[in-house]
C-alpha cells in the first residue's frame, strides 16, 4: 500500500491524498514536471517497489495557484496505481 486516508480531495477524478498519509519510503524523486493553466506546475515521483520502478507515478502541486489551493500538501496518483475505497 502506497497511501491510505479518509481525507482525499478529488479534483478531475483523481484523489489526492495528504502528503503525510503517503508512505515516502516509495517515492523517489522525478525530474519530470508538467503545467496545468489552471492547477499550476506540478512535479512528480517515481514510485518504487520491490525493486519496480513506475517512473512519475505520483505527483502534487508544491504551489499550486489559488483556484487548487485543496490540493497543496497532497498528491496523486496514476500510470497503473489503482485507488480504491
Amino acid at each position: 500500500m502506497i497511501a491510505q486516508s479518509d481525507d482525499t480531495v478529488i479534483v478531475e477524478g483523481n484523489h489526492y491524498f495528504p502528503i503525510g498519509s503517503v508512505n515516502a519510503d516509495l517515492l523517489a524523486p522525478s525530474e519530470h514536471t508538467s503545467i496545468c493553466p489552471w492547477k499550476g506546475t506540478s512535479s512528480y515521483y517515481d514510485i518504487v517497489v520491490g525493486g519496480e520502478t513506475n517512473a512519475a507515478g505520483a505527483w502534487y502541486y508544491p504551489e499550486p495557484k489559488d483556484a487548487a489551493a485543496e490540493i497543496r500538501d497532497r498528491v496523486a496518483f496514476w500510470n497503473g496505481v489503482v485507488v480504491t475505497a
